[in-house]
């Protein structure tokens, strides 16, 4: 932790710069993931065309028949994708979904919800508990998306400063805490739904799937790593980051009109991005901000409210058979609904009080900006979800996941420790594919179905990804937020580079994904539910 920060200066490149130039060098070679999908697909088909024509079939552990490998360059294969090209794309799970929690998260965000609660929670918290308080809105502010990246490291250097602390200290510990923790909240977000929907994907093929898959699946997990990982990274900052800005002289000032400069690594020709929006922002909410918040906390309470009452009746609908609500029920199967109304409504409050939202013409406005926010993943839905059609339709995905159970269990990594290498690899591959959804796509396919064969629940798989998606895309300069982040500190550092943010990052992904193992450790250890009906082992 005493290494100079080699952007700040350093003429000779010490060698984690050069591990890292040539981690960017070798991640920009591979293509985008609508691109890196498309190859996988055609991968796919030829390889499934192959073992087609040499009459390839597998026996699944439990099922009846051999499945036998169907090749996409076969008359079957071709009518099959022809006539099945939209509802392939269509029938991706996660649009059923995510989709509608985007429009009623548009809603909360568009209409200013969210950004009050942020600032709240900043404002009020007392100098020693600010590290904390960044701890705690960057973790949970997966919530926001990708806005997360944007709005809080910002907002934490300006409530830093106010207290007279060291900004750049809220700064990078806000996109720290925000990106290190991206897929884990108290909350539930659309990124669980997303998940939950690849995975239940995935386990349609399998004989024995486990427990249904949904957006609560992991959220007794979620909500223990949420608050470590909250707690750890309020020390990082207190203990480790801004002690260290102290030591190094860091300017607490903003430095007028050297802002612009090289947005990309020193010695590097790549072009400066935008600079990221910095409206005047203010920790301290205004009158009509403030009973906003008052009464959109209200009217989620007042729902929340009628939604238990309606759940806990006798007679509720949202019972299964047997009168109660696990392994499966309406109200398990309603979590979507429940998150739409808990962010529609007082996001819709707190925009009439505030004004944000002045009619009803408003409404579908703000949800239509939401969308066309993530516009970019519903491009991307298209080629996923013809990726996983073609991946369950041939059995390849079958073949792999027997193939690389029995190969786990010849070498006798068949219990936790092939966790661990999952999550490792899991790791890795973050510092390539950026995208969560991509790679969780990528990696479900294989090893949901082969952890599934050596008894681990999908839920439990999903759980483990997590710690592995999340914690190590803080260090790789193909995050397009590092540049982001890269252009807020240089208005107090101008020479900063790549090698200074990951420098100062590297704490943040260490600490956390150990701690974040070690919660996965004590789940699968005292076999604890990873949410409401998903254990760790399938049952039978």
């Amino acid at each position: 932790m005493t290494t100079p920060s080699p952007a700040l200066g350093a003429g000779r490149r010490s060698f984690p710069d050069r591990f890292l130039g040539g981690v960017e060098r070798i991640g920009n070679k591979l293509p985008d993931p609508f691109m890196l999908f498309l190859i996988l697909f055609l991968v796919v088909a030829v390889v499934s065309t192959a073992m087609a024509w040499a009459n390839v079939a597998v026996t699944v552990p439990g099922a009846t028949e051999e499945t036998v490998i169907k090749g996409f360059f076969t008359a079957e294969g071709l009518s099959w994708f022809t006539t099945t090209l939209g509802a392939n794309y269509l029938g991706f799970p996660p649009l059923a979904t995510v989709l509608p929690i985007l429009l009623a998260v548009g809603v909360a965000e568009k209409s200013g919800l969210l950004s009050a609660l942020i600032r709240k929670a900043f404002g009020s918290a007392p100098r020693w508990a600010l590290p904390y308080a960044v701890g705690f809105v960057g973790v949970i502010g997966s919530i926001m998306s990708d806005a997360a990246f944007v709005v809080i490291p910002p907002l934490a250097a300006l409530v830093f400063k106010a207290a007279g602390r060291h900004p750049v200290a809220g700064l990078l510990g806000g996109f720290a805490a925000a990106g290190a923790g991206y897929s884990t909240s108290m909350l539930v977000t659309s990124l669980d739904a997303l998940f939950s929907g690849i995975t239940t994907a995935v386990t349609e093929t399998l004989p024995n799937p486990g427990s249904p898959v949904n957006p609560l699946s992991n959220y007794f997990f979620n909500f223990a790593s949420a608050l470590v990982l909250i707690l750890l990274a309020g020390f990082i900052i207190d203990k480790i980051l801004e002690p260290r800005l102290t030591r190094q002289g860091v300017p607490t000032e903003e430095t007028a009109g050297e802002d612009a400069g090289d947005a990309g690594q020193p010695g590097t020709d790549a072009p400066a991005p935008s600079a990221a929006p910095s409206p005047a922002l203010s920790a301290t909410l205004t009158p009509v901000e403030r009973r906003g918040v008052a009464w959109a906390v209200a009217a989620g309470a007042a729902v929340a409210a009628v939604i238990v009452v309606g759940a806990v009746l006798p007679d509720s609908p949202w019972r299964n058979e047997d009168g109660g609500y696990l392994p499966k029920s309406p109200l398990l199967s309603s979590i979507v609904f429940i998150v739409f109304v808990l962010f529609t409504v007082p996001g819709l409050v707190y925009g009439k009080i505030t004004g944000t939202i002045a009619s009803g013409k408003d409404v579908p406005r703000v949800m239509g900006a939401s969308i066309k926010d993530m516009s970019g993943f519903l491009v991307l839905a298209f080629i996923l979800g013809q990726f996983i059609a073609l991946f369950n339709w041939s059995g390849i995905g079958n073949w792999i996941a027997v193939a690389g159970a029995s190969g786990l269990e010849s070498i006798g990594l068949t219990g936790y420790p092939a966790i661990i290498g999952f999550i490792l690899l899991a790791s890795v591959l973050n510092l390539f594919i950026i995208s969560g959804s991509a790679m969780w796509t990528l990696m479900a396919a294989v090893f949901v179905p082969m952890f599934a064969l050596l008894g681990f629940e999908p839920a439990f798989i999903q759980g483990a990804f997590r710690v592995g998606d999340s914690a190590t895309q803080i260090l790789t300069p193909l995050n397009p937020y590092m540049i982001v982040l890269l252009t807020m500190l240089r208005k107090y550092e101008p020479q900063a580079g790549l090698g200074t943010v990951i420098a100062r990052m590297l704490p943040f992904t260490v600490l956390f994904w150990i701690a974040w193992v070690a919660v996965l450790t004590v789940f699968f250890v005292f076999g604890l539910p990873m949410g409401p009906g998903n254990g760790i082992y399938i049952d039978g």
